[in-house]
């Protein structure tokens, strides 16, 4: 099988992050079996971990997506101090989604910084599970 098909193929794996202190991780972990029953490979951070934490957890299981969840507010700063330090530590491919308790307002700066998804609660399994694939797929096919 071509390299690039075997890539294309390849389950997805993910972090499931709760950055910072936010103790509330019943949704993140609802959302990790989601991620598990798609098919994907699922990496959880358990709870309270640093940006720093997350982002060299990340490069060093090789994920292909950080989904980062908040329900305190420091959305604005946490989720870039994640993808800013994933591109540092040569991360930049991961893709980085959120979610959690995150104001209108809000989204479309964090998509500016390439932040995606944004789901709060309420939000399909169906449609986070697909936007995603959608995600990795189109980093993929870049590749």
């Amino acid at each position: 099988m071509p390299r690039k098909t075997a890539a294309l193929q390849r389950k997805i794996r993910i972090l499931v992050a709760k950055p910072g202190l936010d103790g509330h991780d019943r949704g993140a972990l609802v959302l990790a079996r989601a991620f598990r029953d798609a098919g994907m490979e699922v990496i959880y951070s358990g709870l309270l971990p640093s940006p720093e934490q997350v982002a060299q957890m990340a490069v060093d299981e090789d994920v292909d997506v950080v989904a980062l969840s908040l329900l305190n507010g420091a959305h604005m700063t946490t989720f870039p101090k994640v993808k800013k330090l994933l591109e540092k530590k040569g991360g930049e491919k991961i893709v980085v989604v959120g979610g959690g308790i995150i104001p209108e307002e809000d989204k479309p700066k964090l998509r500016r910084l390439g932040i995606t998804g944004l789901y709060g609660p309420g939000s399909s399994f169906e449609e986070i599970v697909e936007h995603v694939r959608s995600r990795v797929s189109k980093e993929r096919r870049k590749d």
